[in-house]
């Protein structure tokens, strides 16, 4: 079973719960709302002077899921995320953090969710010049007034973590922009948050680099298991690193769903030129293609639900078979494989399934 399965089995009641979430700009957000049921048209929006930055979001984010949020600039991905943790106030709608009505807090009460529960990492890093990286690090633990040798042991702790053990006393200019970001993750992390908003926080990285924070990402999340928020503009980037993607345009959530998904069953045209220059194989999944026995199960050698089509090509062609059995998380023969369809996937001769 893969790291993002176990996720998806250990999957308990969503952490972030939010309903028609808006957020509008303009003279009067609260009376066009009001005037067209909660619910304006865009055409209604446009005309009357006001920009929907978030329109009508709905969306359900479970304990220890990565939720990557996409969509070109000014889709509306950073609000949506600024919105959850309500650095943006909404115009309307519910939010939800834990059960805790999140829009009913005072300010002092916000500070304090964000204190305990919420950890944040932009693009950019904002780090603290005239302090060293432990006491960047050790940042958010000081604002929560914790006596110094205590707040030192915690941020230690976590430069271990982002693999910047013996940089403790560098300055920031002292660092790469990869390390300047470690540090930024490490500070995000001290406090043990439940929740981790990331805004883009590798897109000013150069692509060596940044391949190699996604992978210093995934060891994290593999090892906390956090709930995560993650907005990027690159698809390849959310592929890489989602259990469900919401792509967003013009401030409206047009689909939420696995990558599989995504790339098999795009919702609308916009989805689908994200995934038209994507080498799909790549990316769907044995599982997603896989039908329901009928009978006896198929000769050949099995495949495991959670390889690629693309890993299993090789094993598929030399097979020479119209089915190959297909295994579960327990090791059985469960399901089948079309291999026809695989293939046509892999020579990217289907769009959908």
């Amino acid at each position: 079973m893969t790291v993002k399965q176990r996720r998806e089995a250990d999957r308990g009641q969503p952490l972030i719960t939010c309903r028609n979430l808006w957020k509008i700009y303009g003279p009067d957000p609260a009376g066009l709302l009001k005037a067209h049921g909660g619910k304006p048209a865009a055409q209604a929006i446009r005309d009357s002077g006001h920009v929907a930055a978030v329109n009508d979001a709905s969306i359900d984010i479970s304990e220890g899921e990565i939720l990557v949020v996409m969509g070109l600039s000014g889709s509306g991905k950073s609000t949506l995320m600024r919105c959850l943790c309500r650095l943006v106030e909404p115009t309307s709608g519910t939010l939800r953090v834990d059960g805790q009505d999140l829009l009913a807090m005072d300010e002092r009460q916000l500070i304090e969710i964000r204190r305990s529960k919420m950890g944040m990492v932009f693009q950019n890093f904002a780090l603290l010049p005239t302090r060293t990286v432990l006491d960047n690090v050790a940042f958010p633990l000081e604002m929560r007034g914790q006596r110094t040798a205590e707040r030192h042991e915690r941020a230690r702790e976590m430069i271990r973590l982002v693999g910047l053990e013996g940089r403790e006393q560098y300055f920031p200019r002292e660092l790469s922009g990869g390390q300047q970001q470690r540090v930024g993750i490490a500070r995000s992390l001290a406090i043990e948050p439940d929740l981790w908003f990331l805004d883009e926080p590798f897109s000013a990285l150069d692509p060596l680099i940044r391949r190699e924070m996604q992978d210093e990402f995934l060891r994290l999340q593999a090892m906390l298991g956090k709930t995560i928020v993650f907005i990027t503009h690159d698809f390849d980037e959310a592929l890489r690193l989602a259990d469900r993607i919401a792509i967003m345009y013009e401030g409206e959530v047009v689909q939420i769903d696995t990558p599989d998904k995504i790339v098999l069953q795009p919702a609308t045209d916009y989805v689908a030129k994200f995934t038209r220059e994507i080498p799909k194989a790549r990316v769907v999944h044995v599982r997603s293609l896989a039908e329901p026995l009928d009978g006896e199960v198929p000769d050949g050698p099995a495949l495991q639900g959670d390889a690629t089509i693309a890993s299993v090509a090789r094993t598929i062609v030399q097979a020479g078979r119209p089915y190959l059995p297909v295994l579960d998380e327990t090791g059985q023969p469960t399901r089948r494989l079309d291999c026809g369809r695989a293939l046509a996937l892999l020579f990217g001769e289907e769009e959908a399934a």
